[in-house]
Order: C-alpha cells, then sequence, then structure tokens
C-alpha cells in the first residue's frame, strides 16, 4: 500500500475571500489573491515529500492544483499558472455554477432596476470581482471604462483568437506552454472593457487580466494593497509601450491615424511614437528655472500623462477646531503646483553660466492641455517611520473647470476650449496606503455611479462632490462634443 503523505493543517485565516480547495486532499484555504496560505500548503506538501523516499505513487500526489471555489477556475502551483479543464463545461460543478448564477441574477434583478421618468429600466452597469486587494485596480478600470474615447478606441479592437488545437476559442486562460509572448496586456484589458457596460446581473472577474499584471508588472505581484495611482500610471506606460508594436500585422501607429478623433495635431509622444494613451492623456508642461545669482533662465518641456498635486500645507495641517476655516478647492492645489516657487537647499540648480550649482527659483506652465486632464492629488507622504495620509477635503467642480489661467499661452485659446467636465474619480477610504479601499464614482450617459468592486448602485451629484478625491478624471468639453458627434 502507498506510504501515506502529511497533508499540512487547515491554516487559522480570518479571511472569507476567494477560498481555494486542493483538488488532491480537499483542504480548503485562501487563494493567491489574499494571504497565500494555499500555496503554503502546497509548499509544506513538497517539504513532506522531500523527507520520505520517494516512489511512482508519491510523484503523483504533490497537493499542487487547486481550484476557487467562486470562479471554479484552476491553477497549478507547479506550473505557477492557470489551466483549463476541458470537460469542466460538462461537469457537474459547472451545472451547480449555472444555478447558483441563475439564484444571483434573479435575486439581484429588482436592486438593478430604477425608474427614468415613470418607466422602469434595468441597471446597466457591471461591478467588478475582488480578487483580495484588488480594488485599487478596479476603481481604475471602471474609471477608464467610463472614459467614452478612450474606452471605445481598445472595444473596436479586433480581437485576438487564442487557438491550440482542440481547445481553439475555449481557452479561458494563458498557460505557460504558450509562452510569454502571448500574453497581450491589451488584449485582456479590451475584453475586460467589453464585458463591463453590457447589462450582464452579476459581477465580472478580471482574473485574466490580473494575471498578465502579475506577469509583466512584478511590483503588484503579491497579496498586499497597493496604490491606485501607480497602478495605473504603470498600466498607461505598459499599454503605451504594447501599442506602439503591431496588431495583427497592422502598425497601432496606423490604426491610431485611421481615427479621426485622434487627430495628429492634437497627439504628444512619451517614449516614441504616439498612441492612444498619449492621444487621450498626453499633455506637455514648461519647466523654467532662473539662477537666483546670474538671472539665467533655463526653460525644458515635460510630456505627462498626469499631474500630481499637493494640497496646500496651510489646508492640510488644519487642526479640527479650525475646520470651519477657508476649503481647500481643486484650484487651490493647481496654483501651488504652478505658482513659482525657491528651491530649498537639497534642490540647487546646476548654473551653466555659473558653472556650479546655485539657489534658483522654479515655475511650471502647461504648454499643452490633454483631452482628458487626470489629476492626483498627493495624499500619502513619508515621515521618517511610516506613510499618513492626508485627509483634507478638496473641493472639486463637477463642471465647467477653467485650465486657460495654467496655459503658457492662453492668449492662443479659445472661449471654451479650457473647460473640462468631470468623467471620473477615485477615492481611497481609510488611513493608509498599505490599508484602506477604493471605490469610485463616474459618470455614464449622464447618470453617475458607486463602483464599490461587484456592487456597483445608481448615486447623485450630491454625493459625488462630497467625496475625498484621490484622482480625479476631467474630460475636454469641446473634445467631448466633437466625440459624441462622431
Amino acid at each position: 500500500s502507498p506510504t501515506l503523505i502529511y497533508c499540512p493543517p487547515l491554516f487559522l485565516c480570518r479571511s472569507n475571500k476567494s477560498p481555494w480547495i486542493c483538488l488532491t486532499c480537499s483542504s480548503v484555504h485562501c487563494g493567491r489573491y489574499v494571504n497565500g496560505h494555499a500555496k503554503k500548503h502546497y509548499e509544506e506538501a513538497q517539504v513532506s515529500l522531500a523527507n520520505h523516499k520517494k516512489t511512482e505513487k508519491q510523484e503523483k500526489i504533490q497537493h499542487t492544483v487547486c481550484m476557487d471555489c467562486s470562479s471554479y477556475s484552476t491553477y497549478c502551483y507547479r506550473c505557477d499558472d492557470f489551466v483549463h479543464l476541458q470537460n469542466l463545461e460538462n461537469s457537474a460543478f459547472a451545472a451547480d455554477r449555472q444555478r447558483k448564477r441563475k439564484l444571483l441574477e434573479d435575486s439581484s434583478l429588482n436592486s438593478k432596476l430604477l425608474k427614468i421618468n415613470g418607466s422602469t429600466t434595468a441597471l446597466c452597469a457591471t461591478g467588478l470581482r475582488n480578487l483580495g486587494n484588488t480594488c485599487f485596480m478596479n476603481a481604475i478600470l471602471q474609471s477608464l471604462s467610463n472614459i467614452q474615447q478612450f474606452c471605445c478606441y481598445f472595444k473596436e479592437l479586433p480581437a485576438v483568437e487564442l487557438r491550440n488545437g482542440k481547445t481553439a476559442g475555449r481557452r479561458t486562460y494563458h498557460t505557460r506552454s504558450q509562452g510569454d509572448n502571448s500574453i497581450s496586456l491589451v488584449e485582456e484589458f479590451r475584453k475586460t472593457l467589453c464585458a463591463l457596460w453590457q447589462g450582464s446581473q452579476t459581477a465580472f472577474s478580471p482574473e485574466s487580466l490580473f494575471y498578465v499584471v502579475w506577469k509583466i508588472m512584478p511590483n503588484f505581484r503579491g497579496y498586499q494593497q497597493q496604490d491606485a495611482h501607480e497602478f495605473m500610471r504603470y498600466l498607461l506606460d505598459h499599454l503605451h509601450l504594447e501599442l506602439q508594436g503591431g496588431f495583427n500585422g497592422v502598425s497601432r501607429s496606423v490604426i491610431l491615424q485611421e481615427n479621426s478623433g485622434l487627430s495628429g495635431g492634437s497627439r504628444c509622444c512619451i517614449n516614441g511614437t504616439s498612441t492612444v494613451v498619449t492621444a487621450i492623456f498626453g499633455g506637455i508642461l514648461q519647466n523654467e528655472v532662473n539662477c537666483l545669482i546670474c538671472g539665467t533662465e533655463s526653460r525644458k518641456f515635460d510630456p505627462f500623462l498626469d499631474l500630481s498635486l499637493d494640497i496646500p500645507s496651510h489646508f492640510r495641517n488644519k487642526r479640527k477646531n479650525q475646520e470651519n476655516g477657508p476649503m481647500c478647492t481643486l484650484p487651490d492645489c493647481l496654483r501651488s503646483f504652478t505658482d513659482l516657487e525657491e528651491l530649498d537647499e537639497t534642490e540647487l540648480y546646476m548654473c551653466h553660466k555659473c558653472k556650479k550649482k546655485q539657489k534658483s527659483t522654479k515655475k511650471f506652465w502647461i504648454q499643452k492641455l490633454p483631452k482628458v486632464l487626470c489629476l492626483h492629488l498627493k495624499r500619502f507622504h513619508w515621515t521618517a517611520y511610516l506613510r499618513n495620509k492626508v485627509d483634507t477635503y478638496v473641493e472639486f467642480p463637477l463642471r465647467g473647470l477653467d485650465m486657460k489661467c495654467y496655459l503658457l499661452e492662453p492668449e492662443n485659446s479659445g472661449p471654451e476650449s479650457c473647460l473640462y467636465d468631470l468623467a471620473a474619480v477615485v477615492v481611497h477610504h481609510g488611513s493608509g496606503v498599505g490599508s484602506g479601499h477604493y471605490t469610485a464614482y463616474a459618470t455614464h450617459e449622464g447618470r453617475w455611479f458607486h463602483f464599490n468592486d461587484s456592487t456597483v448602485t445608481l448615486t447623485d451629484e450630491e454625493t459625488v462632490v462630497k467625496a475625498k478625491a484621490y484622482i480625479l478624471f476631467y474630460v475636454d468639453r469641446q473634445a467631448k462634443s466633437a466625440s459624441d458627434k462622431l
């Protein structure tokens, strides 16, 4: 009879998110997106195997394969990859899954109905499942899905079909045998955007996208909470890099040029040729530095995808008994960003005329505004020992944010060319960057929605303006009007 292999005891874990079942011994642990106890179970089993003389029977029993009890996706720790069960569609698991989905659809339907002008209509927004501290990703994805011109570009791209013999058209996940060359962030991003706003009554699980994120963005591997702004920058940068390549034999730059809404004159190049990322989010800053000793002026133009704004210190340090004082506004933060400032001793400017580092002043001007202005409020800052959160409320307009006074040449702008309307806002709830929770508000077809992972609710403007914004997405009013006419 085969020697029994030691099976580690069930880990005590407070999390009830994403339970994974070992398909060898049926023990249940939290999955790879939470505290990693399923992986710990696999590693403990490997140690146990090493302590026994290996036989042919024992080689087969290694506790390597787990199944997510919520989504029935299957993962192999030995391959460090998702695997596809070809007969899953005909299994009892699939039938049970269909029954549960039907019950969920029936029970959630009433909560997904709302009245508009006296008639009842279904709530068309779709939530995103939290895979274990992935609210930072969900909030960004929901926000970007409501940037109409940006979202439509990806949704209209042709799909990349995964073909591999008998599994053609049915594979859900990439496998190691396909190699990393087949991994496409653009394709998984496209699939995710297509899954949203289709009226599905059940939340969409972005597992395949998150898998690609793990592969190409090592900073986001693990189960801890991440910074939503940092994720957004990495996501846009990697989409931009991948879009500079070819797509089904057609250059993406050609596809971009053929899109009448993204004309060449409106584009800004960041790290090479222009893409939809730079065409929508790309702007240009002029950085002026003046030597205080000889008066030499240095100018430099810097492309940007978003602007990170400090919350002025006199608002940041306001005590509780001063809450009735002046309220911090978004223009206050913009002025703080663009105002002339004297650089401190740690930022001395190397003056080419003086031939040494000198005291200097710095000022930013916006040389070119983007179609979508992304503003990041610096709510997290480092102290001597930890990273604190600035919880100050910043008042922001829903409509008519005027950016003309921050332009380098405002006289060359039309009367409404610098007006922006809010499309989405990401909010961080909690006290620290490594903890807390992210949600997003976004407007779609004139209605405001609150996206809280798998839960999507209709909300109103009064609720949105009270939010303590972390990232704000403003759409140029003229660009929006032009895209609406297309």
